[in-house]
């Protein structure tokens, strides 16, 4: 079994380019990838697109990045906490698409499953449903959301190995597993990495054969 690369802060600006998606794991912080959020703010990049469940707070989390003023388009299915999304999206400045957290969950794991799209009366007859497909199905409409994935996913682990299978702990699993599915590379800020062979196969909420790349910051 091969080990992963394990990155530096310059390893992620080479791999991350301003213009990149990417999808960013984490729950009102819990569970987001703070030290590669440090590498891509440290980096200046700019314009980026973010598929993430919420924006936290300024200062915390994926916040960061929009204080920073690194993110150009944002998908998410919550900002009510983060006044700086707030003024960007009503400034122009950043381009905010709402969309509700089941859906948005299930639009990702569509992406990383190979899936069409997710059929939801979630936002039938509402704003949500504006330039969307409407499908009948015995008799029922249903509405059309179509898979999301992105360039990179970027996730937060408790726990990795070196061959980059991953643990999640407590409410960090709701969005950085299903993130991991559906990014084109796949890189985990891990708290720590033990070497193969030091985690139990229970223990593995994602496989290595998912993850491209290890990152612990400049240790």
């Amino acid at each position: 079994m091969l080990k992963k690369p394990v990155c530096r802060t310059q390893d992620i600006l080479d791999l991350i380019p301003d213009g990149a998606s990417l999808l960013v794991g984490g729950f009102l912080g819990v569970g987001a990838p703070t030290r590669i959020i440090d590498a891509l703010i440290k980096g200046g990049r700019k314009n980026l697109t973010v598929i993430t469940n919420d924006t936290a707070r300024p200062d915390v989390g994926v916040g960061r990045l929009i204080k920073a003023k690194c993110v150009r388009k944002l998908y998410a299915s919550h900002i009510g906490t983060n006044i700086e999304t707030q003024k960007q999206m009503l400034s122009g400045e950043l381009d905010v698409e709402l969309v509700p957290q089941g859906t948005l969950v299930e639009r990702i794991r569509a992406h990383g499953y190979g899936l069409g799209g997710v059929l939801t009366k979630t936002g039938l007859g509402t704003m949500v449903a504006e330039g969307k497909r409407v499908i009948e199905i015995l008799g029922e409409d249903w509405l059309l959301d179509t898979p999301l994935g992105a360039d990179f996913a970027l996730v937060h682990t408790k726990l990795a190995d070196a061959a980059g299978n991953l643990n999640y702990e407590f409410t960090a699993d709701n969005f950085n597993g299903v993130m991991a599915m559906a990014g084109k590379v796949v890189i985990a800020d891990a708290d720590e990495i033990l070497p193969i062979g030091g985690m139990s196969p229970d223990e593995v909420n994602t496989p290595g054969v998912i993850v491209d790349y290890l990152f612990r910051g400049d240790v």
